[in-house]
């Protein structure tokens, strides 16, 4: 597992590319552009240099808190397989946001997760594959992120 570098680097030692890059995510987020065309167009960008740096640029905060992972889960009716999907979450450096299960029916069950994958974190790639692994897991959808 290779896990990310990150550096903490000051504003001003950042190419201009970057920092619009940034702008253009806050217009975004803010609702003052609606489209990735609009916020690009306002800060003086491309969006192919947008789409290239965006997931890759983010103010410190948000570096620090992590990104958002909503899935779906089907699972066995066993006991105990909340918890080894929880345990597994937790040896992975995830954090749990919240938790959804559906009365079994036929046996089967449905569990709506949120986690929060922090900087920490194994990659989503390698967390979605052990939460697979886990016997009695049949299904693993993600309904989003964030």
């Amino acid at each position: 597992m290779k896990s990310e570098q990150y550096y903490i680097v000051k504003k001003k030692a950042l190419p201009e590319v970057l920092l619009k890059v940034v702008e253009a995510k806050h217009l975004l987020d803010s609702e003052k552009a609606l489209t990735v065309q609009e916020a690009t167009e306002q800060v003086g960008l491309s969006r192919s240099s947008f789409y290239k740096y965006k997931d890759d640029v983010l103010p410190f905060h948000e570096n620090s808190r992590g990104k958002t992972l909503n899935v779906i889960l089907q699972v066995d009716d066993q006991t105990g397989i909340l918890s080894s999907i929880l345990t597994q979450i937790a040896k992975c450096k995830a954090n749990i946001l919240t938790i959804q299960q559906s009365i079994p029916i036929g046996g089967i069950a449905s569990v709506a997760l949120g986690f929060e994958i922090l900087p920490e974190s194994v990659g989503v790639d390698t967390l979605l594959e052990e939460l697979r692994a886990i016997p009695g897991v049949h299904y693993l959808k993600i309904l989003g992120r964030e």
